[in-house]
């Protein structure tokens, strides 16, 4: 990745983290509702999304779990999966082992558990 690109990224992700930070997803009219939970009445995989992420920047973590826990404990292999993709020509095994199948199917099936468990428990 080049550096023009990744000062994009970075430009694009700071204007991100500041519009999380500053307004709340229960308050701003202009965050978008799932239209998943809309139509359906059941949550998807990621809605509490933004709210855990307002919550995180916040630095209250309990409430960040509360709106999506998945979120929360996914965050390490976030930036495993962006450590291993900034440096994948300088750790080349890491960036394969961080993407092989067995990981990415793996993280299909608890995505996919996550859906099904957070709509039984919320019941």
């Amino acid at each position: 990745m080049n550096r023009t690109m990744l000062l994009i990224i970075a430009v694009v992700m700071l204007a991100a983290i500041s519009v999380y930070f500053y307004f709340d997803p229960n308050d701003s009219a202009f965050f978008p509702r799932c239209p998943f939970l809309s139509l359906t009445g059941y949550q998807c995989p990621g809605c509490g999304s933004q709210r855990a992420i307002h919550a995180l920047l916040h630095g209250d973590f309990a409430a960040a779990w509360g709106k999506n826990a998945l979120l929360v404990a996914s965050l390490p292999l976030l930036f495993l999966l962006v450590f291993s993709e900034t440096t994948r020509t300088r750790f080349p095994r890491l960036y394969r082992r961080v993407n092989s199948g067995i990981v990415i199917k793996g993280c299909f099936v608890v995505v996919v558990a996550w859906w099904i468990l957070r709509n039984l428990i919320h019941q």
